[in-house]
């Protein structure tokens, strides 16, 4: 295994474990051996070889082809040894269950989770509080308060809070949330997201009004124009990037255990819609290592030549070998995890869900030799992700064969002659893979290049990177220069720079090139084969206006994904929560 400088400042400066004087005391070997080990001991509970198992998991992480989200890698073998990324607890109507609740969260920041609430059961400012006479402060208030909880919970000196923020857009204090980060500084351990329901688009659609639910009575608190709230979506998310939308009603009629609840809520990068109390750990397979030996030396050949035959150069058979162990890792992950609440254990343990996810897959379409926004990689995305689905519940299917279906499959979308008798609720979810992709050295998630060459910090840490496969390019076409080299690092993208191929220029297109359209369509591409959702930021250039980001929610909600969030490149800083670990 080697890793790049980079991987091992992060590795350093978060994963590796550390004695009582915060000396590091494990090596990245030692790291993953740590984890395999934890994680294999799940095997004796089926009368199943640890060891066996635990040598499979260890060869197939230091590969740097598949690696759990960063709870598992930080924490199996603690004490603590909470391994799940993804939570989302329930905010009742009462004093009592927002403080309980905020406990709750407290406990699972610590221990590196991300979690997501739904504050939409909350009375609305100023209704009525029979109990004391007074009135309501509203869900706006009590955010407040958690996110200066979160503000001084330092997650075991792991990673940063990472928090989701959602309230239903017919709320009566919808207004007030859509704008609460226009105020700088506000909110700045959450993410913001409204729940959209197909009742409000249909409103919105026909130029009406709709109603607002006072959640307290159910009874109707008034109406308002959808185009009014629609429009106050739009500028706040132009101005700051929040809130994104999540569409609630599409999220529901995929949810598989609808007899356990609703779903009304996300984690904080929106792609993990969960029950109250549930949980959810996440792998991701890097992509950029199933290209077959042989034709990675023939990256200097760019263009659609190459893109003719890219199926014929992913190795299949690799990558469904590798997907049986990942959701095998996962599996055992759910049997070994330490929870941090009874509930979230009976929750996980009931519906099993895990979320098996990609990485790199920039990366791979330049090994390809296809552009990001062509239509060819519209075309492989959606081969990608139905084989990684179809390979995954096979490989839960067979595990249910020894180990049984999930305790609540009764009931289930599973429980019909036509469907598999599945290990798990759900097997897959597009995860960020901020520090994840990092350590793998490769794209994150399924996002393109946001830069060429860039400065950025990942967990406090100043990371500089140049992309290595167009430094590989423009040495094997003769155009390297030390020159070139300093020109890319100063612009970050290759427009303008004549010496630069057309072909290469068109390969290397980075976020802020690409447009929201095709942004969307990647999405979609993914989610069509995702049971859960798709962590994707929709880019957009500085000069962009309010019709850009009006015209890409239509489109997401249009082209079927789950949710959408849009940030514009320089929008007001200090309002948009970048969780790049939260994977």
């Amino acid at each position: 295994m080697e890793l790049t400088e980079n991987a091992l400042k992060v590795l350093h400066a978060r994963y590796l474990l550390r004695g009582e004087k915060g000396n590091i005391i494990e090596t990245p070997n030692e790291m993953f051996r740590r984890v395999a080990y934890n994680i294999a001991k799940a095997e004796r509970l089926y009368n199943e070889a640890p060891a066996y198992w635990e040598e499979k998991f260890y060869e197939l992480m230091t590969s740097l082809k598949f690696l759990p989200n960063s709870p598992t890698l930080m924490n199996a073998g603690k004490s603590m040894g909470q391994l799940a990324a993804c939570f989302v607890l329930p905010v009742e109507d009462s004093m009592i269950s927002i403080f309980d609740t905020l406990k709750n969260a407290a406990l699972i920041l610590q221990s590196g989770g991300g979690t997501g609430f739904s504050f939409s059961r909350l009375r609305p400012r100023s209704d009525i509080v029979k109990s004391t006479c007074g009135i309501a402060s509203g869900p706006v208030s009590f955010m407040k308060i958690y996110n200066t909880a979160t503000e001084v919970i330092k997650q075991g000196g792991a990673r940063r809070g990472a928090n989701m923020g959602i309230l239903r857009v017919d709320h009566p204090d919808i207004l007030e949330f859509i704008k609460i980060k226009r105020r700088h500084g506000e909110l700045r351990n959450f993410n913001i997201s409204v729940t959209v329901t197909d009742e409000f688009i249909d409103a919105l659609k026909n130029d009406k009004e709709y109603n607002l639910i006072n959640p307290r009575s159910g009874e109707v608190a008034g109406s308002l124009k959808a185009k009014i709230v629609f429009d106050e979506l739009v500028e706040s998310a132009w101005l700051t990037g929040d809130p994104g939308l999540i569409f609630i009603d599409r999220i529901n009629r995929a949810n598989p255990t609808p007899h356990i609840g609703l779903i009304e809520s996300t984690n904080p990068c929106g792609e993990q819609p969960l029950l109250p109390y549930e949980a959810c750990v996440l792998g991701s397979m890097n992509l950029s290592r199933y290209i077959k030996t042989e034709d990675r030396r023939h990256l200097s050949a760019c263009g659609h030549a190459q893109a003719e035959k890219a199926e014929d150069r992913i190795d299949w058979d690799m990558l469904a070998k590798d997907i049986n162990t990942a959701v095998r890792f996962l599996d055992d992950s759910i049997d070994v995890n330490i929870y941090p609440l009874p509930e979230i254990e009976r929750m996980h343990k009931g519906n099993r869900k895990i979320g098996l996810g990609v990485m790199g897959w920039a990366d791979m379409l330049i090994l390809l030799g296809i552009p990001y926004n062509h239509k060819k990689a519209f075309k492989l995305a959606r081969k990608i992700m139905k084989f990684i689905r179809d390979k995954s519940r096979e490989a839960s299917v067979e595990l249910a064969e020894k180990r049984g279906v999930f305790p609540n499959f009764k009931g289930s979308i599973y429980d019909a002659p036509d469907m598999p008798k599945a290990r798990h609720a759900t097997t897959t979810t597009i995860a960020p893979t901020g520090t994840l992709s990092t350590i793998a050295d490769c794209s994150s998630g399924i996002e393109p290049l946001f830069a060429i060459a860039y400065k950025r910090l990942v967990l406090d840490t100043e990371l500089y990177e140049i992309n290595k496969y167009f430094v590989e390019i423009a040495k094997k076409r003769g155009f390297f220069s030390d020159e070139l080299m300093t020109e890319v690092l100063r612009k970050g993208d290759l427009k303008g720079i004549k010496e630069i191929p057309v072909d290469v220029k068109r390969l290397f297109k980075t976020a802020l090139e690409i447009p929201p359209d095709d942004h969307i369509e990647m999405q979609a591409a993914f989610q069509e084969y995702t049971d859960n959702a798709v962590s994707k930021t929709i880019n957009l250039p500085n000069k962009s206006k309010k019709e850009d980001v009006e015209r890409a929610f239509i489109l997401a909600y249009e082209k079927g994904v789950k949710g959408i969030t849009v940030f514009r490149y320089g929008a007001k800083r200090g309002t948009l929560v970048k969780f790049a670990d939260a994977d």
